[in-house]
């Protein structure tokens, strides 16, 4: 797999995390992974004639939105394959798609089923382009043109700049606090931009932040992993990993096919 990252405009630094092409190269006819959750909603955008991936089982031709945001799943990308390939911060693909997110949680969607007669036109423009670079420009002229309201929740933002910095050990009752909202209120809000309630993402925040303790400290043990990431227990730690990955942590430290 060839994987190559593109500097993001300044007017979509607080929307995209990462823009990069996505190239399915080598000798296999396939590759095949497991991608982690991680609270984004990613783009893929097919610029070859091969079709995009198999997920889950299901084969994708054109381009697709997936909403991983709680669940793992399984990719097949085609040698051959190519796509250009935009991940949002999270909660930050809303302004974009305008539907509400929780309806789309956990699922992949077909590129035309959100943007309709755009989609066409989009690929047709990345293909023609001349070189990956060109590429880039034209997928973030698209995302600006699609950008519906440049006005965020300051309250749901501020909610999930901290439980990033708490790494997910923020309780609830206290973002709702701070925020001046009621729990109920909260967790609507979360639903609508996010997909998830606030308990929710707490928890995919806690689990992230395990997986990046995994992945920069190899000779740490996973009992203290699981502390540093701000579990109560062993137990706690362990059955998230089931939830979230399908495998237990050990497992995931030998897996080559777990992508994190």
């Amino acid at each position: 797999m060839r994987i190559r990252s593109y500097v993001i405009l300044p007017q979509l630094q607080n929307y995209v995390k990462s823009i990069c092409s996505m190239e399915c190269e080598g000798e296999a006819d396939w590759n095949q992974v497991r991608v982690l959750p991680d609270t984004c909603v990613e783009l893929f955008v097919n610029y070859t004639t091969t079709p995009i991936a198999v997920i889950d089982q299901a084969l994708y031709k054109r381009s697709i939105v997936c909403f991983r945001l709680s669940r793992p799943v399984d990719v097949q990308m085609r040698k051959g394959s190519g796509c250009l390939a935009v991940c949002f911060h999270p909660g930050m693909a809303y302004p974009f798609i305008r539907v509400p997110m929780d309806a789309l949680k956990d699922t992949t969607v077909n590129f035309p089923d959100l943007w309709h007669d755009a989609t066409s036109a989009l690929e047709d423009e990345l293909a023609c382009a001349p070189d990956d670079e060109g590429r880039s420009a034209v997928m973030q002229d698209f995302l600006l043109r699609q950008l519906k309201s440049e006005k965020q929740d300051l309250q749901v933002a501020y909610c999930l700049n901290q439980a990033q910095h708490t790494q997910g050990s923020i309780p609830v009752r206290q973002l709702a606090n701070e925020t001046g909202l009621s729990q109920r209120q909260l967790s609507r809000r979360f639903h609508q931009s996010v997909g998830l309630s606030p308990k929710e993402y707490l928890g995919v925040c806690r689990f992230n932040a395990s997986l990046r303790y995994l992945a920069n400290y190899p000779g740490v043990s996973l009992t203290e992993i699981a502390h540093l990431s701000g579990y109560y227990d062993q137990a706690h730690f362990i059955r998230d990993y089931k939830v979230y990955t399908g495998h237990s942590p050990g497992e995931v430290v030998a897996a080559s096919h777990i992508l994190y």
